[in-house]
């Protein structure tokens, strides 16, 4: 019975996948509509397909000059690399047949073999000839294969070794796997993160251009491989402070930050049937010694990148009908740590969307910090949504393997009212299924009709409030259904437990 309720929702799944791939045009613009084709010009008007722009650098550039109402539309089917820089109230979206327009962060393949030379023949090292911004990582052959990046710490002047501090990191000597690979980059250092240690450690920018490693064990990367995209330390659509953005029916892929990006308070902001993936895991930054680590003290490195990040406040926020799949953080998010300042979530809405192997599938945070007692969620769903293999995709190259969730929340003040979860798939996960803590009990999540699938002897998670202490973790075993029913309050739930 198991085996065919697993066929089944695998046919669900395939099914909400090619219904997202497949999906028509679906937006309105009753401004001007600017065209970009793989074939066009950038000294054309983009008032039509057969005067359409040419490459992603004219859209960015020619942001402040378009008018709310208005939209730019992209060929199926081509190929755009860079990024987007939108404009308030302006409509992303495809026009033509074919494929959802691919917008991608590198600025070119890397399959070219003579983008590469050995340096190292007897260890299989190849360096990249032309330096490149950080990378998350390497997708080889459209997501056959991927590659390990490795961050060694950056203490007293030099790299070295994350689990043995006093060991130099060479590159040689540690890239002993099939596709591992490092970014060496220190030309410009900071003493401003390194938690009162004063020492310099590099400074990763946009702008921070390094040198790329790889180990290849079957030769040239550009011979062995069809296609080596770049996930480069770039966003995708930057949203930021604009608002009234819709983007429909575009593919995101390879960017190391985040696929769409926005701050500070994200009004209407709208992404529907669009594909988002390999997502993630560049350097935010380096800091001191942590001591912190079961391993023992040693530098720390942060690395980040989610599909769809509103970083602040945000009000009539929707991700509907989207694939997204893996990230090295969250599919989707909204988040903020307040630090004294007004914040609100207001008419957030997570439906329809299908999110696999991100290490979280939803993830939001209300962290009230520095006296703010005002801040507060409302009107937040979570609905209809297909969430898969949380923490099984390339994400769980971070050192804290023990987070993934399929809907995140952690353990923070989390003021929320009128918060629905209801209809969802939770299909498994390394960790936690799901991890819904606030500091009041009325704030928790009402829980309904979703479906739990988890391993025997996994975690469900956490529900709970935390004021007097931390909620207790709950596991799979032969009262999986009732524990579900009686910690979680979804009186309507239905259960599945893998051997």
């Amino acid at each position: 019975m198991f085996n065919h309720f697993l066929s089944e929702i695998a046919e669900l799944s395939d099914s909400r996948k090619q219904a997202i791939l497949t999906a028509k045009d679906n937006y309105s613009a009753k401004g001007t509509k600017y065209y970009v084709s793989a074939d066009g010009c950038d000294s054309n008007d983009g008032l039509s397909p057969q005067s359409a722009w040419k490459t992603l650098q004219k859209v960015s550039a020619m942001a402040s000059s378009l008018q709310p109402g208005d939209a730019v539309l992209f060929r199926r089917g081509d190929v755009f690399r860079g990024n987007v820089a939108v404009a308030s109230g302006v409509t992303y979206a495809a026009y033509g047949n074919g494929e959802k327009p691919r917008i991608y962060g590198g600025s070119k393949n890397l399959s070219d073999p003579a983008l590469w030379t050995e340096i190292d023949a007897e260890n299989h090292i190849w360096q990249l000839n032309e330096e490149i911004l950080d990378i998350g990582t390497l997708v080889f052959n459209d997501g056959q294969y991927h590659a390990y990046k490795h961050i060694p710490s950056y203490i007293n002047g030099q790299f070295v070794c994350r689990d043995e501090i006093s060991k130099p990191f060479i590159v040689s000597n540690e890239l002993k796997n099939d596709l591992d690979l490092f970014w060496h980059y220190d030309k410009q250092t900071t003493t401003a993160p390194s938690k009162g240690q004063d020492f310099p450690i590099p400074d990763v920018t946009a702008d921070s251009f390094g040198t790329l490693y790889l180990r290849c064990n079957k030769g040239n990367p550009g011979e062995v491989f069809e296609s080596i995209e770049p996930v480069v330390r770039r966003h995708g659509f930057l949203v930021l402070k604009n608002h009234d953005v819709h983007i429909d029916n575009i593919c995101i892929r390879y960017f190391a930050q985040h696929g769409v990006c926005a701050s500070g308070h994200a009004k209407n902001l709208h992404v529907s049937n669009c594909e988002i993936g390999w997502i993630g895991g560049s350097i935010q930054n380096y800091k001191g010694i942590d001591p912190n680590y079961p391993e023992g003290p040693r530098g720390s490195v942060t690395r980040y990148g989610n599909g769809i990040e509103v970083y602040g406040g945000c009000e009539n926020y929707l991700v509907e009908n989207c694939y997204i799949y893996q990230c090295y953080d969250a599919g989707v998010t909204h988040q903020v740590t307040t630090n004294g300042k007004f914040f609100k979530h207001e008419n957030v809405t997570y439906r329809n969307n299908l999110i696999d192997n991100c290490v979280y599938s939803i993830e939001y945070f209300l962290d009230k910090t520095d006296g703010d007692t005002e801040s507060y969620m409302q009107g937040v769903e979570i609905s209809g949504n297909i969430l898969q293999r949380s923490g099984y995709g390339w994400g769980q190259q971070r050192h804290n393997k023990h987070t993934p969730a399929h809907i995140k929340g952690w353990s923070y003040i989390n003021t929320a009212s009128d918060y629905k979860i209801v209809g969802n798939v939770f299909d498994r996960s390394a960790f936690r299924l799901l991890h819904l803590v606030a500091q009041k009990e009325e704030r928790l999540p009402q829980m309904q009709d979703n479906i739990y699938i988890q391993n025997m002897g996994g975690m469900i998670g956490q529900y709970g409030f935390n004021a007097v202490k931390e909620p207790d973790i709950v596991y799979v075993d032969e009262n999986f259904e009732n524990t579900v029913k009686t910690v979680f309050k979804d009186k309507t739930a239905k259960t599945f437990i893998c051997d």
